[in-house]
């Protein structure tokens, strides 16, 4: 968000707070302006859609510093939802089978969407039923950490089924 500041204020009248909160009152932009230099700090307008504008008297460097400081500080506290992806075929092996099903439950108790994907290959397509199965075998098996976002829906050679974990790593 940008501030008008100073000089940049062309407002007649501005309603005046003080650096430490307390209000001054209404009074022209050239008096709160000279009020500020005399403090050695910045006028900057808060709110200028209000009648007249609230101006604020502040050290503005010191508060962009301190606003991206916060920004920052959230920015790295949030967590980035990935959509992982595993994909198996139809005549996939139990132990097989089973390594995927604990790479798709470590993703979900990371707090990742979890991808599922069946691919067919020739005569296979003629089995879709065993892929359906097997997704919902998969889903199944993950019901502890995440739930069904996405029923398994066929697209070309291809059967995907999306999944959302239940709760976010924290």
């Amino acid at each position: 968000m940008t501030y008008q500041i100073n000089e940049e204020i062309k407002d007649k009248d501005v309603r005046l707070i003080d650096e430490d909160g307390t209000q001054l009152g209404i009074m022209p932009t050239s008096e709160a302006f000279q009020i500020a230099i005399d403090k050695e700090l910045d006028l900057v307008k808060i709110a200028a859609a209000s009648s007249p504008p609230v101006c604020k008297i502040m050290d503005y460097g010191k508060y962009r510093f301190e606003q991206a400081k916060r920004d920052k500080e959230a920015r790295r506290h949030q967590h980035i939802v990935e959509v992982k992806e595993i994909r198996m075929s139809p005549s996939i092996g139990l132990n097989d089978f089973n390594v995927k099903l604990n790479h798709g439950q470590k993703f979900l108790k990371e707090g990742d969407r979890l991808k599922v994907t069946v691919r067919f290959r020739g005569r296979e397509m003629a089995h879709t039923n065993i892929g359906e199965d097997l997704l919902k075998k998969f889903a199944a098996e993950c019901a502890e950490f995440g739930s069904v976002d996405k029923n398994p829906k066929l697209e070309g050679r291809h059967m995907t089924m999306f999944l959302t974990p239940k709760h976010t790593k924290h």
